[in-house]
């Protein structure tokens, strides 16, 4: 049996195949408004035509300044939740999910004359501005965001919510050594991260799951190791997290060896250690070695980035090489 190609259940989300579309910027949005448009809807419904098992929209931040750029995605106001209803709405006609990665860009955002925060004065690169510490109370109004960013998820019609606690954002920030010098009550790394997924978890229904995306190391000066990726990731879990999407670094402008299946040992290992889906990211768009992190028990799904990048119907050209049986709506089959 092509493992890539069986059902995945959690909770009420039913996928059809383990294939899942990573959540990359496209850096389309209407100048400014954050809100999502025709670029959105042909980019994501063209891979639930090909064959997606969840469907995931970039990162989409919580409040307007939360952006990276003045065309990156925003859900924080009914026009842009009435978008992504839209495009929901097309997605599922296809019978592939959808998913939304919620976040805040924090000191990564290089929107020009924009309140640039973080929790500490600390650029990202030497290049970039240096961010204005966040007041406690300031914290404690972007967990109110998060919290009313899910509800507008919801009532859009998304089938999961994936928070983005990685490469280098808001979440990721507070988290990280490097990167929170605060004196306050969230000077403790584990604090925000864990009020944030309580809010977000306050407006979900109980049987829809929250994905959690981390790094599972940093690798700039004074980040952590894995060893404390993995102590945190029991908190979160525990806090109400039901899936964990694996990634590393993004903390600081160092790149990592990239090769097939380069992040896969992290993702097993937390899957081993909880007991919890993972989903696994990075170089694994060879067909033959996603079904083998897959056959070997790595991961739960596989996320796919440049792939589909690439090809819009990575999923049926998957199914083809190995062997498995996968219908495309309309004649697209003939091709095959």
């Amino acid at each position: 049996m092509v493992k890539l190609f069986e059902e995945f259940s959690l909770k009420n989300l039913q996928l059809p195949n383990r294939s899942v579309l990573s959540p990359m910027c496209q850096y389309k949005a209407e100048d400014g408004t954050g809100l999502p448009n025709n670029w959105h809807l042909v980019h994501l419904t063209s891979r639930a035509i090909g064959g997606t098992g969840l469907v995931m929209t970039e990162m989409t931040n919580v409040e307007k300044r939360g952006r990276i750029t003045d065309n990156c995605l925003g859900l924080y106001n009914v026009q842009q939740q009435e978008k992504f209803k839209e495009i929901n709405e097309e997605i599922h006609k296809y019978g592939s999910k959808s998913a939304i990665q919620i976040a805040h860009a924090g000191r990564k955002s290089t929107i020009e004359n924009s309140d640039i925060v973080a929790p500490s004065p600390i650029p990202f690169s030497d290049s970039s501005p240096v961010p204005r510490e966040l007041e406690t109370s300031e914290v404690d109004e972007i967990i109110e965001r998060f919290a009313e960013s899910t509800k507008l998820a919801v009532d859009a019609g998304f089938d999961t919510i994936e928070l983005h606690g990685a490469h280098g954002y808001l979440l990721h920030q507070f988290l990280s050594p490097a990167s929170n010098k605060r004196q306050d009550l969230y000077g403790d790394p584990y604090l925000f991260p864990l009020r944030v997924i309580e809010a977000v978890k306050s407006e979900m229904p109980a049987d829809m799951p929250l994905i959690l995306r981390i790094s599972a190391k940093e690798y700039g000066a004074g980040g952590y190791d894995f060893d404390f990726a993995k102590e945190f990731t029991g908190r979160f879990l525990k806090a109400g997290v039901d899936m964990l999407d694996v990634s590393t670094g993004g903390d600081a402008p160092v790149r990592p060896e990239v090769y097939p299946a380069y992040q896969t040992s992290y993702a097993k290992e937390l899957k081993d250690l909880y007991n919890v889906p993972v989903i696994s990211v990075g170089e694994l768009q060879d067909p033959k070695v996603a079904e083998m992190v897959l056959q070997e028990e790595m991961a739960d799904l596989i996320s796919i980035g440049k792939g589909m990048l690439r090809n819009p119907y990575w999923t049926k050209e998957a199914a083809a090489l190995l062997g498995a049986e996968l219908k495309l709506p309309g004649v697209y089959n003939l091709a095959y």
